[in-house]
């Protein structure tokens, strides 16, 4: 973990390089240090309904969620989601600029219990 969910409204299709932010998002977690680089996932969902202040349709929305799983301490969390807003706003700056948009970003702690996974990717990057 962490897993990225990127949320878009989908009138930003011609201005974001959603490759090239996932790249950047994906350095960052894994420069922190906190993250098995084996556990990072990044998606994103377009939204073709939306509605956004007072529902002009030149307003745009960009909300990221960070998933990650339990037993770290909150200051350390705290410093790993700082360090991805930042790659995240400084990414999303050119087309903020230009345009009214809103950015957000949450980061969320699986409960540690009822976290099912599996996954072989670290066992693939350990043998590297």
């Amino acid at each position: 973990m962490p897993h990225f969910i990127m949320e878009y409204s989908a009138n930003l299709d011609d201005d974001l390089d959603i490759p090239a932010l996932f790249e950047q998002l994906n350095d960052t977690a894994i420069a922190t240090g906190v993250f098995p680089i084996g556990g990072i996932r990044t998606r994103a969902i377009r939204c073709e309904y939306y509605r956004i202040g007072e529902g002009d349709p030149e307003n745009t929305f960009v909300h990221l969620t960070a998933k990650v799983g339990s037993g770290r301490e909150p200051e350390v969390l705290k410093a790993a989601a700082d360090k991805v807003f930042a790659t995240f706003t400084e990414c999303l700056q050119p087309v903020f600029d230009k345009r009214y948009m809103s950015i957000g970003f949450e980061m969320t702690e699986l409960h540690p219990v009822l976290n099912y996974k599996q996954n072989n990717i670290h066992q693939k990057l350990a043998s590297r």
